[in-house]
């Protein structure tokens, strides 16, 4: 209501000034009718006071609407500032995220790298694996002997590591053992003959089983004296084969020989170690070797003939296995290269999503300054 009755006002105060304007009266006959204007009625026409009071709530009313715009340009002004900052904060942050996601992403294919290089060394590569097996008894080995022109004088079998007195050393004795003569080429010297005593060697390793052999051989007609010996896994293979000959020198091919001295009791301890490859598996045996010096007490006469003394034993009841094992598993590098591929697709979702993003709010950030140049023209 206030508003209708200023605008009224207002527009009666203007068709008073035109009707001032157009007027062509003197200035004393305008101030006669101003004065008898003072004395009508009120609801005939508008005094002089109302007047004037229009005209100053018309100055307040304008000067009120300055101020409102006034401070409606500060408002948009202080808006817009804030809505700067946010955008530009938001942009640094996005950064920085694309800047964290580009370093996973690198850390992620370097994993990936790293795993699949190790997954092949390994593969190429593959480690050794050492068990131990526990067993009662061993499968008798074969105990091949070169005695040459040395003279087998007795082989007996003993328990618990005990070895009686020597009764007449030097002399034949009783030969309590399971023995066979096998006469071959060997397998590196081409045209050459040679001898080998094979022994069916001891299997109760609970027992301590043994097996005590003594030979004699004439030391004056060579300038050392020794006796040669090797060790294979089974006896019974030596009886099995059809052709002795040709087993002997493929032990011979596949085994270690060692010696033992004239004039020692040569204490062998045996232990079987069994190797697995890939594609054979092969047995060997490893020793430990104890030499004790044979104080001779026979005539002077007799001593021109050397005496050797070998005992061969076990030495624990276990079995070695050497395994060779692929340490690289395929299961647990597939799971790895997943994880570091998803990784890598969440990275690029994200940095998809956080372009699009950023061109959306370079195009609302293009439209909205547009607009603020249009409204300013």
């Amino acid at each position: 209501m206030l508003r209708k009755e200023r605008a009224r006002s207002y527009r009666e105060f203007n068709d008073e000034d035109d009707d001032d304007e157009g007027s062509t009266q003197p200035q004393g006959f305008f101030d006669d009718g101003t004065e008898d204007l003072d004395h009508e009625e009120p609801n005939g026409s508008i005094s002089q006071g109302s007047r004037r009071s229009c005209f100053n709530e018309l100055q307040e009313n304008s000067t009120f609407w300055v101020l409102v715009s006034r401070e409606d340009d500060d408002i948009t002004d202080n808006s817009s500032s804030r809505r700067f900052s946010k955008t530009c904060l938001k942009n640094v942050f996005t950064v920085v995220l694309i800047f964290v996601y580009l370093l996973l992403t690198a850390v992620a294919v370097f994993l990936a790298y790293q795993t699949i290089s190790d997954f092949l060394v390994k593969l190429k590569q593959p480690v050794m694996s050492v068990t131990y097996k526990e067993v009662d008894s061993f499968s008798p080995p074969g105990i091949a002997l070169y005695p040459g022109k040395a003279q087998l004088l007795s082989c007996k079998h003993h328990y618990h590591d005990y070895i009686p007195p020597l009764v007449d050393p030097g002399k034949p004795q009783k030969i309590d053992c399971e023995v066979k003569r096998v006469t071959y080429i060997g397998p590196f010297t081409n045209q050459t003959w040679k001898t080998a005593l094979v022994f069916r060697g001891p299997s109760d390793v609970r027992n301590k089983e043994l097996i005590f052999m003594q030979f004699s051989h004439n030391e004056t007609e060579e300038d050392f004296s020794a006796i040669t010996y090797m060790l294979f896994a089974k006896y019974s293979d030596l009886i099995a084969s059809t052709n002795k000959s040709e087993f002997m020198r493929d032990c011979e091919r596949n085994y270690s020989t060692w010696t033992f001295s004239g004039g020692f009791r040569t204490w062998v301890k045996m232990s079987l170690v069994r190797t697995s490859g890939k594609h054979n598996e092969a047995m060997e045996f490893r020793q430990e070797s104890a030499v004790v010096k044979f104080n001779d007490k026979r005539p002077e006469a007799e001593q021109t003939n050397q005496l050797f003394f070998a005992v061969f034993e076990w030495r624990d009841p276990y079995m070695q296995e050497i395994r060779l094992i692929v340490t690289a598993n395929p299961w647990s590098s597939m799971a790895i290269l997943c994880g570091v591929f998803m990784a890598l697709f969440k990275a690029a979702n994200f940095a998809k999503l956080t372009i699009q993003w950023i061109i959306r709010m370079r195009k609302r950030h293009l439209k909205n300054k547009a607009r603020e140049l249009n409204q300013v023209s």
